[in-house]
């Protein structure tokens, strides 16, 4: 199975770049974020042609994710166990069941700045995400959550630490949210990058920050041991953020051949 995750930053802006990513990098599933459609108004037409089942879960703002899939798409669950909002619950987080591999696409709350309103629902997310794969048992067969995290795991993750001092993305109870989830029996799959020597998958559109490669980390695969241990390859797709136009992420691609998969004992 090849399994991919990407902040697209507007599904409608980014179309014509998605569909050629997908005809060349042929994910078995993609997860989405930052769509910024409606679920009646994600661009299925240009999508089914290339073989790939929907489902979309978005309000037509700033939010929105969807999983793409070319294996199955079953059981699909749109928004969190016991979900907080801003004020009301957002389009962050759906969840399916795909060539038998169950597969969250989430899009974690930015949180602005550490005392803000926003940083708090945030945490409160992290938690109900955490509660949503406590509660399906997530290790005991193929499972992943991927996406925009907006959590930098460590301080490898940022180009320099000392300069996200008193900034989101880097605090100890955002880490500490992660470290929940792996807390379940989930791996970091780290990336192997295509250039330089870290694996950032973000890159601010301001000051020629990708060319100097001055990213983060925060677009994450978190994935139970019999998918994990069945990993062949994972990278971070650069190449997805040249060229005119770009999203501000890059792609996430993980390979994993599913027959070398151990379920627990």
């Amino acid at each position: 199975m090849r399994l991919a995750t990407w902040n697209v930053n507007s599904v409608s802006s980014r179309l014509p770049r998605l569909l050629e990513w997908l005809e060349r990098t042929r994910p078995d599933v993609l997860c989405l974020q930052e769509t910024k459609c409606t679920a009646e108004t994600f661009p299925y037409d240009e999508v089914h042609p290339l073989g790939y089942q929907v489902a979309a879960h978005g309000d037509g703002r700033w939010n929105g994710v969807a999983l793409l899939s070319r294996v199955g798409l079953a059981d699909v669950s749109r928004g969190l166990r016991d979900e907080p909002g801003f004020p009301g619950p957002e389009s962050r987080a759906i969840g399916a069941t795909c060539g038998g591999v169950r597969v969250w696409s989430v899009y974690v709350p930015n949180g602005r700045e550490p005392g803000h309103d926003h940083y708090a629902y945030k945490l409160y997310w992290l938690t109900a995400l955490r509660d949503t794969v406590a509660a399906e048992s997530p290790s005991a067969s193929p499972y992943a959550v991927c996406g925009d995290f907006n959590v930098a795991p460590t301080d490898d993750d940022v180009f320099d630490p000392t300069a996200f001092v008193g900034s989101t993305h880097v605090t100890p109870p955002e880490r500490a949210g992660l470290a929940a989830l792996r807390d379940l029996g989930l791996t970091d799959v780290v990336p192997r990058p295509l250039k330089y020597d870290r694996p950032f998958t973000y890159w601010d559109y301001r000051a020629g920050m990708f060319h100097r490669n001055l990213g983060m980390r925060i677009d994450l695969v978190y994935a139970s041991a019999p998918l994990a241990g069945a990993v062949t390859d994972a990278y971070v797709d650069r190449e997805a953020r040249k060229g005119k136009g770009p999203s501000d992420h890059a792609p996430v691609v993980v390979d994993a051949d599913l027959s070398l998969s151990v379920q627990p004992t």
